[in-house]
This record gives structure tokens, sequence and C-alpha cells, in this order.
């Protein structure tokens, strides 16, 4: 089966063919993820999207360590990172009405003062257009073959003729061994492997905009104050706002400045990437429930010099777990959202969706094209637990982010700031998967249920003992401010 080492390089190349066919359904981060992945591990690899080219929009998402340690396998990748990262990024803190309370720190000087180590950090945000521009110039490089304009009606498997596939709404079939559903929230896999998993609003929506720096001048006394950080201020900054139930961030980096804030939902928000809305709407509704301390001037500012068709008004909706993220055969498995959807304020869904990808292509490196299904069922073990506790944390985050204390805040300034704990950054999908994959694979042979092993150390928190949960318990936890986490150190 063979180990691997945190800092072995294996780039394309070092596996052998394996002959497993995989078909994969979705170009988000699992997809992408899945295909690079699994054709350095030795498998065949085909892509499927349902739009006519690679959606590269959007404004920035938080990339976690664990999700990036893969990119030691690939050079140039992994040049094209290092370039567009914002390792010398600093982040600022107020209080909504425009009260600082954090002054500007450099990254690394918040994780020195964290007692953590300032040369790794538990991960950084990126800017997920220059992000998908990067994994694309590596999908280009090795050949993959991406079939646009196949929308995916339909999931099947045949376990007779160990295959599994999908069915488009041209009609068109298409089969391989293994079919990785990685079509996000909503997948029609879901029917397949379990039903389709309930959503519940959150009666919460995000407006996101991410736009050309050049805007900022139509306000000098704005672009005045957003100025970069650093002591030659060229350097990015991440600036936050807290407020009751209510936070915004503002990034801003040499061409870019990115704008997202939490609110209520106001009756034009929709879940799409694609639906969006006018300054004027933004600010007829931002200080809803505020009281006497309005939305700091300076936000609604910004707000004015965004341009038309920017602003994204995206509904949250929280879903239960998914019970099953495999066909009863083993050969078609949920990846990414498609498998595990997580609030924003999580900072998790693209680190656990490459995660996934990393994982299943290793699980089948190892498993070999006889033992498909046992490949699926071990990665699915691998991470069912861990991503069940990402999506809980989510909850308590927002709680943190939404409803922070601040004369602790002051005190201590990690409570301003997302929960991002070494259980989850420390871990490498890849090298567990290696080490673990004999012992995973012996418990499901001997029919001990996921939730009773004790044969694999757990990448989850330690202590912690599975139990399931749903939205509605954990709502009315949010409500009344008590996240109940279940056990185990979650630090």
């Amino acid at each position: 089966m063979g180990s691997l080492h945190e800092n072995d390089c294996k780039p394309v190349g070092s596996y052998p063919p394996s002959g497993i066919d995989v078909l994969i359904v979705g170009t988000g981060l699992a997809g992408l993820t899945a295909s690079i992945e699994c054709v350095r591990k030795g498998h065949n690899v085909r892509v499927l999207e349902r739009h006519d080219d690679i959606n590269t929009a959007g404004d920035m998402y938080f990339m976690g360590h664990s999700a990036t340690k893969f990119f030691r396998h690939w050079p140039e990748l992994s040049k094209e990172y290092e370039e567009i990262s914002m390792n010398n990024a600093w982040i600022e803190t107020f209080k909504h009405d425009g009260e600082r309370v954090i002054t500007p720190l450099k990254v690394s000087e918040r994780l020195r003062q964290a007692g953590m180590d300032p040369n790794t950090p538990p991960g950084a945000f990126q800017m997920r257009p220059l992000i998908y521009r990067m994994y694309m110039n590596e999908v280009s490089r090795l050949g993959i073959k991406i079939d646009f304009g196949q929308r995916v009606v339909d999931y099947w498997e045949d376990e007779s003729r160990q295959k599994a596939g999908v069915v488009t709404d041209k009609g068109d079939r298409f089969e391989a061994d293994i079919v990785i559903a990685a079509d996000g929230v909503g997948s029609k896999c879901q029917k397949l492997v379990g039903g389709q998993v309930r959503a519940m609003s959150a009666g919460r929506a995000m407006w996101r905009a991410a736009f050309p720096i050049h805007h900022l001048d139509k306000n000098p006394e704005l672009k005045a104050f957003l100025k970069f950080g650093g002591p030659n201020e060229d350097e990015p900054i991440v600036r936050t706002w807290l407020g009751p139930g209510t936070y915004a961030m503002v990034l801003v980096r040499k061409e870019t400045c990115v704008w997202i804030m939490n609110h209520e939902i106001t009756g034009s928000e929709k879940e799409s990437w694609v639906h969006t809305v006018e300054w004027p709407d933004v600010l007829s509704n931002m200080d809803k429930g505020l009281g006497d301390h309005p939305w700091d001037p300076r936000i609604k500012a910004l707000v004015k010099v965004i341009p038309p068709k920017t602003i994204v008004n995206f509904e949250l909706f929280w879903r239960n777990p998914q019970p099953s993220w495999a066909s009863k055969g083993a050969r078609v498995v949920l990846m990414g959202d498609a498998a595990h959807s997580f609030l924003p304020a999580s900072g998790n869904g693209a680190t656990q969706a490459i995660e996934d990808a990393v994982s299943l292509a290793s699980c089948l490196q190892i498993g070999g094209k006889q033992n498909v299904p046992e490949a699926v069922r071990t990665h699915v073990r691998f991470r069912f637990i861990r991503c069940s506790c990402a999506q809980k944390m989510g909850f308590s985050n927002a709680e943190l982010l939404q409803h922070p204390d601040w004369s602790k805040v002051k005190v201590n300034p990690k409570l301003a700031q997302p929960k991002l704990p070494s259980w989850i950054w420390k871990h490498d999908p890849e090298q567990y998967a290696y080490e673990n994959y004999a012992k995973m694979a012996e418990t499901i042979k001997k029919g001990i249920p996921f939730d009773q092993v004790d044969s694999v150390p757990p990448n989850y928190p330690p202590g912690y003992k599975y139990k399931s949960w749903n939205i509605d318990d954990m709502q009315r936890e949010v409500d009344e401010g008590t996240v109940d986490m279940g056990g185990g150190n979650w630090d």
C-alpha cells in the first residue's frame, strides 16, 4: 500500500495507471481538485459541467492549510498559488458603528500573539477568480477533458456490471467505474444515495461584491481610509466590522476591493451567485434592527461606489447533514457542498471540499480497480464525522461573529475571529488515507458501525463522540446562545 510522509513530493507520473475510469460532475473546487488529483494518482478522468464555461466570478473565501498541503506535488500550481496569495496581509477590527477595537496588525503578528507559528498560518483568504484561474491552468496542462453544457439530471449504478453513470437533460449517457457528484447543494445524486436533505432558511443573507479598486477614486476620503496595510501602505488588509446579529468584511488589495455583509433577509435575496441588487436596496435595509447604533458611515459610502450589477444578495440556508454520501453499490459518491454544505462563517466550505477530493483520489489509488466500492466506503468513513464536526463549528462561529462580547475581545482579540482549531488545519487528508486505509477498511469488513470505530486515530476533535444532529436543534441552540458541541477538545 505504501506510505506518504509530510514532505514527500510525488508529481504526475509517480503512480502507475490504475485503470479506474472516474467521471466527475461539476467544476467547483471539489470537482477541479478531484480531476487533477485523480490524474496524479493514475486514474482516467472525464469531467462534465452544466454551464458553457468555467464560472470564475466571485469574491473571496478562506482556504485552510489542510487543503493546500497537496500543492507540494504540483510545482507549477504551487508557484502560482504563492504569487496570488496574501501572505503579507494585515487585519483590523471595528464595531459595526465604526469604533476601532483592534488596531491594524500583520497576520503573522496576530498568530504570534495567539501562541501560534507565524510562518505557518492555519489558512488564508484567497480571491476566487485567481484560484480558479490557477486550477484551470493546471487542468489545461494535464489535458483533462471537460464536457461543457452537460446538465446532469439523473445518476445510476449497475452493480452487476460494476459501473455507474449519469443521464443529461439532452438524453446523453456517460458511464465509468466511479461517478463523483460534485455538483453542489441540491445535487440530483442525493436521491440515489439517501434522499434530498431539507433546506431551512437561516433568516439571513449575504451581500457580496468584488470590484476593481479604481472605483474607490469616486470618494477620495473613503479611499484614504481604506488604504493598504503596512508601513509603505502597499500590502493587502482585511477589515472586519462586528455588530449585533451582523458582521461585515472589507478586503483591499492592489487590484480589487471586496465587501461582504451578513444581514437579515430583505425579500430580494436568492440562493444564487448570479442574483444581484443595487446599492439603494442595500442602504434601505442595512440599519434595520440596529436601533440607535446604525452602520459605520464609511461602509455606506463604500456601498455607494460599487458598480452596477455587482452586489450579490445570497440567501443562506441551513441543511441537515446528508445521512449518506455513497450509493448502495458505492460507485456513486457525493463530494463538497453536495455532501456537506457550510455557512460562510465557518470558513470551511472550500477547505473540506478540497480535502474530500484529495482523500478519495488517494483511497482509489490504494484500493485499486478491483476494490472501488471498498475505497469509496473507506473514504466516506474518513470524512463523515470530520465534516459533521466542521459543519457544527460553523454554527458556533456564526454566533461568535454576530454576538461578540466586546469586553472580552479587547483583552483577547482571538474572540473576534472565527475559530480555526488545530484538528482542522493541521490535518493532511492524503497522509491520513495512506496511514489508516487498511485499518478503516477492516472496520467495514467486520461490520463495526462508523460511530464506534476506535482503531483509527480521529481527524476530528479528540474525545468527541459522534451524535447525530439536525438544523432544528441547532437553530434552537443558536437562538438560546448555547450551542452544544457534544464534548471533546475543539481547540
